[in-house]
Order: C-alpha cells, then structure tokens, then sequence
C-alpha cells in the first residue's frame, strides 16, 4: 500500500544558499547522536538502551532525516523516497511497540528543537545573517514536518492492519461516505487507501432489520470483503459496490438469514445517503403493511409508494382538504364512499369493472357514484382534481379489511378460515389470498308437474 505524503504549498519556497550545505556536513554526526540522547532524556517510552534492530532504526530515522535535510540545500530536487520509507517502517514499528502517537509526535518535535538549538550555533560562528536564519528555521520546521506526516501515515497503516482496528476504520469510512452534505472524494480516497478498499463509482446500499425475535444483528465472517457494514447498531445497514446481482444477494441472504434486507438503488457515491435512507423508509411501510413484507425488497420497485408517503403531515393535510365534504357522514358511511371512489379512479369510470372489484352490483355501483357526484359535483370531471383524490387515496393507510369465514373443502383439504371479502386496491396479485373453492351443493331434480286428467 502506499500513500501520498507531502505538504502542499500555495507557492514554491525560496532555494537557501547552497554553502550553507558545506557549513552544516560536519555536524550531521554529531547532531544525530545528540537528538537521539535528548529523545532518550525526555521521553520515558524512549529510555530504554537502543540495541539491536530497534536502536538501529532509531538511529537511522534521524541520520536519514538530518542527511537529506543537508541535501536539499545543497540540491532540491534531491530524491526523498529512501529517507520516507525509513519514517514510514518507523511509524509502523512505533504502532506494533504499543507507543502511542502523542509518543512519535513528541520525538520529533523533540529533533526539530535540537536540530535547531545546533543550527543557530552554527549560524552564529559561521556569521549568517538574520534573513538567512529565519529561512533555515523556516525550511527545517517544515521539514520536519513532512517527515512526522509521513511516520503518522506508518503509525495509522499499521494500526488498520490489525483486525479490531480494520473493522474500526472501515466503519469509519462507511461514515465518511454516508454524510450529508457528501465529503470530498478525496477524504474518502484516503482513508479507502488505508483500508484497502477500492472506491466504487456507483454502490447501493442495504437497510437491514432483525426479523421479529430475531434478536440484534451480528457481524458475519460471510459477508464479502468489499462489503462495508455498521451492523450492531439501531439501524443495521450495509454498503454494497455497484448493483447488488442474483450472486451477491444469495451471499447476503446466507450472511443475515434471519433478517427482512431492503436495497436501495444503485446510485453514484455521492448520492448513496439519499439511497440508503429510501431503503430504510421501505423497511419501515413494510412494518405498516403500506408495503408487502416479503424478506428481500427493492426500493426501486416501490418509489411511487416512497414518493406519496415522505412526508405524512403534508398527505394527511390534503386529505383533510379533499374529502371535507364526506366529514358529516358516519365513519362506516365514508369508508364505504372512499372504497368506492378508488375503485372508480383505478377502473376509469367503468361501472361494471368497479362492481367487480367491489364484489358489489352494478346498480349498487351506481348508487353511489350519484351520491359521490353529488357530493363532489364537477371536480370528478376535473383531471386534476381527480389526479389528487387519487394521490390522496393512494397515500391512506391501510384500514383493517373486512374477512369472512369459509368452511373447510373436505375434498380438497382445505381447513376454514378468515379472508378477506375482497383484495385490498394495493395489494399486488401475487400477494392476494386464494379462497378456497366450496364444493357445489347437489341440487334436487325439479319435480314432475302431475298430468290433470280432463273428463270427456
């Protein structure tokens, strides 16, 4: 893995003069044992004696820095890769240790402070002027700087490598790419770099719901590695790189057996909050019963049904304005004329369709339509307004339905039971009860009408 590392500048700093290389070469050797001393002295994580590897990469971190500081005065365009991969495998040591960052940090503001305690000696006896220090302080500060950046890039590689740690970050990442307004695609880029996670141009993700006794949802091991998840919290969700295919569906359902999955929309990473909260509100009107609740639902396969229930106070005010004139009837009387009026904008107008949907007589559907003109008068010739009552209607909740008790069907094992009188006006077709078929009842053969016998 590698990571960008380096300070950016609004404008290119000024070169410093390049005897100044000359100047400070015969104290790099002696300037790098005094930082290591002075880190020794003051940091207690850092007391102990530097034998064998450790005090090697020690020691060699601040040769490497104090070198290559020398170097770039002497020729910027110097090359800093070996002196940044010293830092970086510093950083990464400094993590596995168990020092903490505040202890790397410390280090090196620890060699910046003697790296310039020396250099102001130096100045001194070499008779530099003012302005040419205050640029060497300049330089070595953010200098020092950039390196510390590039150890932290270390310290925080190896900390996600760790498996707790991977988890955390990851997380983290799903909650960079879920804010509203959406963070720059180059915060998510890095910290998807640190992860190991390729950044999708598109994703979709899924609102997850324990199934009822179910209990809490759990991290799977089954679930993909490119998948981010946040599932032990209120709101179980998942991330999922591009369209989530027939392959990719059965590992989910495999991973949460015991939870109701909705998937939002494949949409462009910038847009997958918007995504994820229609996911959610699908989770939630299949809770209500607005939505069946099979265990695996699309969104995209419901957006009307989103669209006419985001926003329930503003649907319950046009309600309220539409159907005022019904407000003197009695409940059941109202519930009856708004049954009839769905089925009469869903038919089109066409009484026969409406008795059959109803399981009503014609005559009947025509009764009340005469009572529904004469309530709405011309709004039910009006596009418009019938557009409304119909968004109205469409957006109700759904009302306890009327059932009906049908005896067992002995011959085809059929045991009784309570359906509905009628399909509800939303519910799919394949989410319609079948009514068990009663066997006809013989009939008795009509009687033979007795021949009268006439007298002749």
């Amino acid at each position: 893995m590698t990571v960008e590392r380096g300070i950016e500048t609004s404008s290119p700093p000024v070169p410093l003069p390049r005897r100044l290389a000359d100047i400070l070469r015969p104290e790099l050797k002696s300037l790098a044992a005094e930082i290591v001393e002075e880190i020794r002295a003051t940091i207690p994580a850092y007391a102990r004696p530097l034998d064998g590897p450790y005090g090697k990469a020690i020691r060699a971190g601040v040769e490497y820095a104090i070198t290559l500081f020398v170097e770039q005065i002497a020729d910027p365009t110097v090359s800093k890769e070996e002196s940044h991969e010293v830092h970086h495998r510093l950083g990464q040591n400094e993590m596995r240790a168990g020092r903490s960052l505040d202890t790397l940090q410390a280090a090196y503001r620890v060699g910046a402070r003697v790296s310039w305690r020396r250099m102001m000696r130096v100045g001194r006896r070499a008779g530099l002027s003012s302005a040419v220090m205050s640029q060497l302080a300049d330089a070595m500060l953010a200098f020092m700087d950039e390196l510390a950046s590039v150890a932290l890039d270390g310290y925080l590689e190896a900390k996600a490598s760790t498996a707790d740690a991977l988890d955390t970050w990851r997380r983290r990442l799903l909650h960079l790419v879920l804010e509203t307004p959406p963070a720059p695609p180059k915060a998510i880029a890095e910290l998807a770099q640190l992860v190991g996670w390729v950044v999708p141009a598109h994703a979709s993700p899924v609102a997850v719901q324990p199934l009822s006794g179910a209990g809490r949802v759990r991290g799977h091991s089954l679930i993909d590695a490119d998948v981010l998840a946040e599932l032990e919290t209120a709101e179980p969700h998942l991330l999922v790189p591009g369209e989530v295919t027939g392959a990719r569906l059965t590992t989910l359902e495999a991973s949460l057996p015991d939870c109701r999955l909705a998937i939002g929309p494949c949409v462009p990473l910038e847009a997958v909050a918007d995504s994820l909260r229609w996911a959610r509100r699908t989770l939630v009107l299949a809770a209500e019963g607005i939505l069946p609740g099979r265990q695996v639902m699309r969104s995209e396969d419901h957006l009307p049904t989103l669209l006419l229930h985001s926003d329930l106070a503003l649907v319950e005010r046009l309600r309220e304005r539409l159907f005022a004139p019904l407000a003197e009837l009695t409940e059941k009387q109202r519930d009856r004329m708004l049954e009839t009026l769905r089925a009469w904008l869903h038919a089109q107008g066409s009484v026969l369709d409406v008795a059959a949907r109803l399981d009503v007589h014609p005559q009947t559907v025509r009764y009340r339509m005469r009572q529904l003109q004469a309530t709405f008068g011309e709004r039910l010739d009006d596009p418009a307004a019938r557009f409304e009552m119909e968004l109205a209607l469409r957006s109700e909740p759904p009302a306890p339905r009327r059932t009906v008790y049908f005896g067992p069907n002995h011959a085809a094992g059929v045991p009784g039971q309570y359906l509905p009188l009628f399909p509800s006006a939303t519910e799919p077709a394949e989410d319609r009860p079948v009514r068990p078929r009663q066997p006809r009842l013989p009939t008795r053969p009509a009687p033979t009408p007795r021949r009268r016998h006439l007298n002749t």
